[in-house]
């Protein structure tokens, strides 16, 4: 089979029969053998109904539904993994993504061996500051933490290789990051490719100002994991050893000091009557129990099932 659509919804049920029937136009004109995976995510409307007469009409269309609203990450992720296509192609369920992409994506993945084409929509049609403003800043902050250069890592209009969607594993809020996980799972070559968007024709945006917050620290939780998620050690054990040295060393110098002008009979301050020797104390403090924090989630880690969970690309 040559691609999978996969599309997360939620209460879609008015754009489901245009959106459906642009992508079945699509691929019957370039000739795709193709599925279309529609993932309702807990919908209170009749999407999955609608589904279901779908798919009656065109074998094509599968559905999966969830029993109550798990988020988008999860819809991608159970996508992803009943996926069948060489190419999986992922987008949202409002028409604001345009099927008509697909034919580029689709030879970008296979004839420039892209493992992941990320949309831009450099043109947009959301609200300047309700979305506009918030998706800039995170792109920008995303790009300096994780080195890859995309404009727009939020956008639903994504395509993968195989190989990719079977090798990563979404979860909580993390579909923003995607291209990220991927790149962290050893996918190096992510491109990017300017898409258009459209206004919204049906329903109500998804979009809360709690987004802005949780993509923050998803951000964040993602790029600890992927760095330390195998070896806690090297973060907790180095930060609790600069902690439990910088309190120690003023320590010493609060008592050397002490003693020094004890022995020329200067003025001088018990060192337990001095506020920087209970900054040092803190420090110690702080630092054992990073390094005890460190060396705890080194044991959890050498004990857990997928310790020695890596890809193999070859073999021969």
């Amino acid at each position: 089979m040559d691609i999978s659509v996969v599309i997360p919804l939620l209460n879609e049920e008015e754009s489901l029969p245009e959106l459906t029937q642009w992508i079945e136009k699509v691929m019957n004109e370039n000739q795709f053998s193709y599925e279309v995976i529609f993932v309702d995510d807990g919908s209170s409307d009749g999407s999955w109904k609608l589904i279901e007469e779908l798919q009656e009409k065109n074998e094509a269309i599968k559905g999966i539904k969830f029993r109550r609203n798990y988020g988008k990450s999860a819809a991608l992720n159970a996508g992803f993994q009943k996926a069948a296509g060489d190419v999986v192609i992922t987008m949202d369920a409002d028409l604001q993504d345009s099927p008509d992409e697909i034919p580029e994506l689709y030879r970008m993945i296979v004839e420039e061996q892209y493992d992941l084409v990320s949309g831009w929509k450099k043109v947009r049609y959301d609200s300047k500051w309700a979305k506009n403003i918030p998706s800039k800043f995170y792109n920008w902050t995303t790009t300096k933490i994780s080195g890859i250069k995309l404009h727009d890592f939020n956008c639903g209009l994504k395509a993968y290789r195989k190989e990719v969607v079977k090798s990563i594993e979404v979860y909580g809020e993390m579909h923003r990051y995607i291209p990220v996980i991927a790149k962290w799972a050893g996918f190096q070559k992510i491109g990017e490719k300017v898409v258009q968007h459209q206004k919204r024709k049906y329903g109500v945006t998804k979009f809360g100002w709690s987004r802005f917050i949780n993509g923050f620290l998803d951000l964040l939780s993602i790029t600890f994991t992927s760095k330390f998620g195998k070896k806690p050690m090297h973060f907790f054990g180095l930060w609790g050893t600069v902690s439990f040295i910088f309190g120690f060393g003023i320590t010493i110098y609060l008592i050397i000091e002490k003693f020094v002008r004890l022995s020329h009979g200067t003025a001088y301050r018990q060192v337990t009557d001095q506020p920087l020797f209970y900054l040092a104390i803190l420090a110690m403090i702080l630092g054992t129990q990073l390094f005890l924090a460190g060396f705890l989630g080194d044991l959890i880690t050498r004990n857990a099932p997928d310790r020695n969970n890596y890809l193999i690309e070859k073999e021969i």
